[in-house]
């Protein structure tokens, strides 16, 4: 299995969708097993993919910067006086994918566990749901930009049908915002990856030109020769180079999944509109997908691009911290106030990838990694307290620490990691980012301390939040709004444990030994970093 461990973790979800398609609707109970049975197979696999990935090596070149790694010819045409199209089932994973394949793994397992309690249409949700697990795995995976594409463009169906037929009372207008702004965002990387189609591939000794779409090509460099997106490329449009537009777009596409303000305004309707299953895969799992998309495609293969944005990047970054922050302290719906930290996060994602050094980078990465085991747990405590009230608003509840101790140990401890207190995972990601951001002016000139400087911010504001909500919701005398909730209101179930307690060990574990990460990917972000500046500014003297 280990020759062929990312196929086996990409395509066994299909499989298992496939034998739920045959399974009688009424044999609910079987469909949830096989569904299941089929996350459990895969995080074993994520688990044996950890293990097995060999960190120790520092990359000489991205053709040798990968493992695990699967090719087969998948479409090839012959165009005439155009060339050949290439297109190749490509898959591989360096130390940038792998976290986050072992992230999405052990998510997908805890979210069949919350969705358990489905009732409506259970058949059609499991199918979805394991359709769009190996499309996650998938993008993490695919080393082929059509690849990639086809994997990116399949997570957005399962993911519109899962909020439009089993979220809130506004399910259809957050799903078709949700499809709305993904679709767009595809669209700007669509025109980007048929641009480097045409400016990427080998010439044989015959002259026969062949154009391909692989990913460690276009990193490597091998354009052709006047090619639209090829280095020094004196193709224009408005006034600037189709190469800095081409990165513009990217930057656009992939910042709308992850999202960054002004892109971010699906994602707090998304959430709120959601079942808490989909909400810990949406802030857990896909907002990752745009992250990634940023290190593998936007910096890798626009270097010199990323180095002339990187100040505008790391205002975004930051904007999107301290914007993020202060609007989720505005906000009265518990889950609505973790889709706006979710924004102020992931700030910090991009704030550590401007910066173009190995703290800041691997604080983004480590920021991703923590983020989705925090994110996901949370979103899973709000559903803890949704599920017996079906409600969501702070001022609703208080006193519950009186109530549901166990419960209320949870929150804290999730709580004080988002919003990050030493000894949890939250911290590392995030100071980590700091020392890299406020590093850049003196190891690379990209950009000003101040920024990092004033992203600092975004921790207090985070602790303002936080501690408001515990204050107002946990502490104090007990209360509830409607009277027949005091009966509903009992601790943790035994399900809810299986949920929360592996979730919670993992923080602690990461912000107390960050080295079971750090060690296993520093090789590859230490050959990221220096393949950025080192290429990027060889595209700069052409």
């Amino acid at each position: 299995m280990t020759n062929y461990l990312l196929s086996w973790l990409i395509f066994l979800p299909f499989g298992a969708a496939l034998v739920i398609g045959l399974i009688p609707d009424k044999q609910k109970f079987l469909i949830k097993s096989v569904a299941l049975a089929a996350t459990i197979c895969q995080l074993i696999m994520g688990g044996l993919l950890f293990v097995g990935f060999n960190g120790g090596v520092k990359p000489e070149s991205w053709a040798t910067a990968f493992q695990f790694v699967e090719h087969l010819d998948w479409i090839s045409l012959q165009l005439g006086d155009f060339g050949k199209l290439q297109v190749a089932y490509f898959v591989g994973v360096d130390g940038i994918s792998m976290p986050l394949i072992v992230l999405s793994a052990l998510l997908l397992v805890i979210g069949v566990i919350s969705s358990w309690t489905v009732q409506h249409k259970v058949k059609g949700y499991f199918i979805l749901y394991l359709i769009l697990s190996g499309s996650l795995i998938g993008c993490f995976a695919a080393l082929d930009f059509f690849l990639f594409y086809v994997f990116f463009e399949f997570m957005l169906l399962p993911m519109f049908f899962l909020i439009g037929i089993w979220g809130g009372p506004r399910r259809s207008y957050a799903s078709i915002k949700f499809f709305l702004y993904t679709l767009l965002g595809s669209l700007f990387i669509l025109i980007v990856m048929i641009g480097l189609y045409l400016s990427v591939g080998t010439v044989d000794q015959f002259g026969v030109q062949t154009n391909t779409f692989s990913l460690v090509d276009m990193m490597s460099g091998h354009y052709l020769s006047d090619t639209v997106l090829a280095p020094g490329s004196e193709y224009t449009m408005w006034g600037q180079s189709l190469r800095y537009l081409a990165f513009v777009f990217l930057l656009i596409g992939f910042a709308i999944k992850l999202p960054a303000v002004p892109f971010h305004t699906w994602l707090p309707d998304a959430h709120v509109e959601a079942p808490t299953a989909i909400s810990v895969l949406l802030a857990g799992v896909l907002l990752k997908v745009g992250g990634y998309g940023l290190f593998r495609i936007c910096y890798a293969i626009f270097p010199d691009i990323a180095i002339t944005m990187a100040e505008p990047i790391a205002i975004l970054g930051t904007v999107s911290i301290i914007y993020g922050g202060m609007v989720a302290m505005a906000q009265n719906d518990v889950k609505k106030l973790i889709a706006y930290s979710s924004v102020s996060h992931m700030g910090f994602v991009l704030l550590g990838l401007a910066a173009i050094t190995a703290e800041g980078v691997a604080g983004s990465l480590f920021q991703m990694v923590s983020h989705g085991f925090i994110s996901g747990a949370l979103f899973l405590i709000v559903g803890v307290v949704y599920d017996r009230t079906h409600d969501r608003q702070i001022e609703n509840l208080s006193g519950l620490a009186s109530k549901m101790p166990r419960y209320t140990f949870f929150v804290v401890l999730f709580f004080f990691a988002s919003l990050g207190l030493p000894g949890l995972s939250g911290f590392v990601g995030e100071v980590l980012v700091l020392m890299g951001a406020i590093g850049a002016e003196s190891i690379n000139g990209l950009f000003p301390r101040w920024i990092g400087m004033v992203a600092v911010l975004g921790i207090i504001i985070s602790a303002g939040y936080y501690l408001w909500t515990l204050q107002r919701m946990f502490f104090g005398k007990y209360w509830t709004r409607e009277a027949d909730w005091d009966a509903r209101m009992v601790d943790i179930t035994a399900r809810e444990w299986v949920m929360l307690l592996p979730l919670a060990i993992l923080v602690v574990l990461f912000g107390v030994f960050p080295s079971i990460m750090l060690d296993p990917i520093d090789n590859s972000v230490r050959f990221f970093v220096e393949s950025i500046l080192e290429q990027g500014q060889m595209y700069l003297s052409k």
